[in-house]
């Protein structure tokens, strides 16, 4: 088990650890270097489990005996530990969710893969908030949804805080990035899905008479946070879906309103 003290933040081994706390700079790095971070014990167990290769855990000593099962089983992984001060100067942040790992990212997966034998897709229109990025891939890995298509300037799925909200769930279903939006609309309808977008719209059909139909192949496509879906992918789907709300109250947050559609739009 090579576990390496840190004395200065300065440790050029720890590269990939540093500015963890600058999502911008993160999501423009990560990818290009093949990593992303692991956050917390639970997460990086997950990503284990999922068979992801660690490239290296960062912690603080007091970690050491609660993770000392998946050190003994990456002998040839390093360890890295500090300081808490030591630590946080490295990341950009105070580290309390226990240990943290660089991990080698997955292949991607490729769009004809995803869709086969898929019954319900989602399909995210630029969504920049991690949180809510990270919550919708936990309702999907719950409700059953068989796969997560993400647009070209969607958050990155594999960043910390998504990883973390999501509870490990971005793990467990498998996403594809589009290269591009409107051919992946294409493909998905080629592949015999039924496009439908969450958006309040003058002809917006409600969500129980959608489910009702029990349509055998559905997309499901999901707007970013202001503006919801854009015009041009309105007028490339098939149709409108809402979920009626009380008087007053105009929407739900987007990764709310996805759980009530996954559940209510599930395969029956």
């Amino acid at each position: 088990m090579p576990v390496i003290d840190l004395v200065s933040a300065a440790d050029p081994r720890v590269a990939d650890y540093v500015a963890l706390s600058d999502a911008a700079l993160r999501q423009r790095t990560d990818p290009g270097r093949g990593l992303y971070i692991a956050e917390s014990s639970k997460v990086l167990r997950r990503a284990l489990a999922a068979g992801h290769v660690p490239r290296s855990f960062f912690l603080a000593p007091k970690w050491l005996d609660g993770l000392s099962d998946v050190l003994d089983a990456h002998p040839d992984v390093p360890a890295f530990v500090g300081a808490p001060g030591v630590l946080e100067e490295i990341t950009g942040f105070h580290l309390h969710r226990g240990a943290l790992a660089a991990m080698n990212r997955p292949a991607p997966v490729p769009l004809a893969e995803a869709l086969a034998g898929a019954r319900r897709v989602i399909v995210l229109e630029d969504i920049v908030d991690h949180t809510n990025l990270g919550a919708i891939f936990r309702s999907a890995a719950a409700l059953g949804i068989d796969a997560v298509l993400v647009s070209p300037r969607c958050a990155d799925p594999l960043y910390r805080r998504s990883i973390r909200v999501s509870m490990g769930g971005v793990f467990q279903v498998p996403w594809v990035r589009l290269g591009q939006w409107d051919e992946g609309l294409r493909q998905l309808r080629s592949a015999g899905f039924t496009l439908a977008a969450m958006e309040l719209t003058d002809d917006a059909q409600d969500i129980d008479q959608v489910a009702a139909e029990s349509i055998e192949r559905l997309a499901l496509v999901l707007g970013t946070e202001g503006a919801g879906v854009s015009a041009a992918t309105l007028a490339a789907v098939d149709r409108a879906v809402m979920i009626p709300m009380r008087a007053g109250v105009d929407s739900l947050n987007v990764a709310a309103a996805s759980a009530v559609a996954m559940w209510e739009l599930r395969a029956r």
